[in-house]
């Protein structure tokens, strides 16, 4: 393994208690709420915030770097990382090639062989003619590719990802979340990704960290952490709707009242977790008395792609999704009364 951290930090009310560890070609995403403690963690690791408790150590040639334990805090110039933040952060005064090379020359390189590297990582991130250029005559993605540049020219051990295309425009965050998938892909150090942006992590990440309120609250690779959301947050991040309650063969009565019938048995504290897209919404009673039925209020819609997402409130408060043409047949407006059904078969459910 090739970063273990243990980072503690005390920020306000807010108590930061977070374990982490990546390996060597291992992109970790952490993903959480704003002010969940993700942004926290990311300056323990660059060197920009003492802990105030915790280890970092990181595996290089010839042994383990310690940056953070008994009181020793290393700072960022001189931790073997690159980083790359959300907006950029570009010297403004400096052409493109002279930003790449900021890192290099720091660390006592030549400025020639600074500047004849930096090229070679403008030509990888597809930037070879703008070398010249200020980074203001750059558009949003052409800079944060010259970012990445700057961030790998000097072979870091560790990258560190903040949020690294939430400032981009929707079709230029699918380029650039494409080469930047490729870049990472053939960098062999540890990558840590904090974003809030679901997407990005099951598209970049081999595993993903949920942190909430300080602590680490669900890990998995991308896929577990879609099929088996186990809080709220999570849930809503990649669309499900999640119901606490207690099983008792194919029985799962709520914690909040209601009950569901699953598909297949399970027995005690359980997670139901219900797609929006198998939600049926109906003005009447559906006919032939479907197991899963029941009275709701429509409290919310909102467009999502090429459905209209409902949010439903009552004994089992679920999301669904219809299309524009069902929504507007139906007449639905917030507030409505309807009823809505899911099949048995439909339903997940797994140990709490």
């Amino acid at each position: 393994m090739s970063l273990r951290a243990h980072v503690v930090v005390q920020r306000g009310a807010l108590l930061v208690d977070v374990d982490l560890t990546v390996a060597d070609g291992e992109v970790l995403a952490v993903l959480g709420p704003n002010g969940a403690g993700k942004s926290t963690v990311l300056r323990v690791l660059a060197g920009l915030l003492a802990p105030d408790g915790g280890r970092v150590a990181i595996d290089v040639p010839g042994g383990e770097l310690v940056w953070d334990g008994d009181q020793r805090h290393v700072p960022a110039h001189e931790r073997p990382l690159g980083m790359v933040f959300q907006d950029h952060l570009l010297f403004p005064h400096l052409s493109t090639t002279d930003n790449v090379a900021f890192g290099l020359r720091t660390r006592g390189v030549r400025k020639a062989q600074a500047r004849t590297t930096a090229a070679a990582w403008l030509a990888r991130v597809g930037l070879a003619e703008f070398g010249d250029r200020r980074p203001t005559q750059l558009s949003g993605g052409q800079a944060q590719r010259a970012a990445l540049a700057r961030a790998l020219v000097g072979e870091p051990r560790l990258l560190l990802l903040d949020e690294p295309l939430s400032a981009l425009d929707a079709r230029t965050r699918l380029t650039v979340r494409a080469e930047l998938r490729r870049h990472l892909a053939e960098f062999g150090g540890c990558t840590v990704l904090v974003s809030h942006d679901p997407v990005d992590a099951m598209a970049l990440a081999d595993r993903v960290v949920v942190v909430e309120d300080g602590v680490v609250v669900q890990e998995g690779t991308p896929a577990e952490v879609a099929r088996m959301p186990r809080t709220d947050y999570v849930a809503r991040l990649v669309g499900l709707s999640l119901l606490p309650g207690t099983a008792s063969g194919t029985r799962v009565d709520l914690d909040g009242g209601g009950l569901v019938w699953t598909g297949e048995e399970a027995a005690g504290e359980v997670f139901v977790a219900v797609r929006p897209e198998t939600v049926s919404l109906y003005l009447a009673r559906p006919d032939g008395s479907p197991r899963n039925v029941w009275a709701l209020t429509l409290v919310a819609a909102t467009p999502h792609g090429s459905t209209v997402r409902c949010d439903l409130d009552g004994e089992v408060p679920l999301t669904a999704d219809v299309t524009a043409t069902a929504f507007a047949e139906l007449g639905l407006v917030p507030g409505a009364q309807v009823w809505a059904s899911v099949k048995a078969s439909e339903i997940a459910v797994y140990p709490r």
